[in-house]
């Protein structure tokens, strides 16, 4: 692991972006300069950086500097072109308030602009094409979706509305994503009851009961909530930096594996919390991310491999 953690591709110089921990901007990723880079004590890799667009103080002169964990870094995402054309439903990076926020179009407006829902807090509001860029994730080394994909056919389009649809018929097992405060970026199992307009669902929790605990909790809930169930994978053991969700309150949870600690235990961090917690290996999952869809597998360990 030593090995990986030296070989990182973050050296001193390199423009990267940044992913934020803090309340209200998880989701967000700023653009930044590394300035230092230094190994800590249990297997730890800290990295001082210098944001572009965020600064330390009220006249706007200083740039911020902060000491991050390296699994808060990824290389700067490729650049679009000028006259990309969006559609609806596509996932989006939006830059609002220095920063880029995960989103998806939901409706194509007269002269090059887009309305973007954001769900992390159920906003939408309206972008310019050059506020925008595919939504990618760095994965194993490599942007998903690659730069060289360019869905370009009408016809795909369309075949992913269907295959939408198909998919979140009446009985089919999803995940729903909450907003609440203390819940955000968790996602719970449940099974479609029906449409019940278009864009909306009804569904029934596996897991949540009501107030009164005398059945399962059923909401209506915005079809940009909801993915399709990732089913049940068979991993013999995860590694250190590794990415996944772990089972806890009844929703699966986003971490990082920060250590072993017994036979199938594993210490996990949450950035969003910034909490330690130890977790079975039964209650692990490799972390995925439904993109374009498709399942994607995350594997934070491939990115500092040489």
């Amino acid at each position: 692991m030593a090995e990986d953690l030296n070989s990182h591709p973050f050296k001193k110089g390199a423009e990267v972006e940044v992913s934020s921990n803090d309340n209200g901007f998880r989701g967000a990723w700023y653009s930044g300069t590394v300035i230092k880079s230094k190994n800590k004590s249990n297997n730890n890799h800290s990295i001082l950086v210098e944001y572009k667009t965020l600064m330390a103080d009220e006249s706007g002169t200083k740039p911020l500097r902060e000491t991050l964990d390296v699994v808060q870094l990824r290389p700067l995402p490729p650049r679009e072109k000028r006259d990309r054309n969006y559609k609806f439903s596509d996932e989006v990076d939006a830059y609002y308030n220095d920063g880029w926020w995960e989103g998806v179009i939901t409706a194509v407006l007269p002269g090059n602009r887009y309305s973007v829902f954001f769900r992390a807090t159920r906003e939408q509001l309206e972008f310019n094409r050059s506020e925008l860029r595919l939504h990618r994730e760095w994965v194993d080394g490599k942007w998903v979706p690659p730069v060289e994909e360019q869905v370009q056919e009408v016809s795909l389009s369309i075949e992913l509305k269907i295959n939408n649809k198909d998919r979140f018929k009446k009985g089919a097992l999803v995940e729903v994503c909450s907003d609440e405060d203390g819940f955000q970026g968790a996602w719970f199992a449940a099974t479609v009851i029906e449409q019940v307009s278009s864009g909306n669902l009804l569904i029934q929790y596996n897991s949540l009961r009501n107030d009164e605990d005398t059945e399962f909790l059923t909401e209506v809930v915005d079809s940009n909530h909801v993915r399709p169930h990732p089913g049940q994978e068979t991993v013999d053991h995860f590694r250190v930096l590794e990415e996944v969700d772990a089972l806890y309150n009844d929703g699966w949870w986003v971490g990082v594996i920060s250590k072993v600690v017994g036979k199938q235990k594993y210490e996990v961090f949450f950035r969003g919390t910034n909490e330690e917690m130890v977790f079975k290996q039964s209650d692990l999952r490799r972390h995925k991310e439904w993109i374009s869809g498709k399942w994607v597998a995350s594997n934070l360990v491939g990115i500092y491999k040489k």
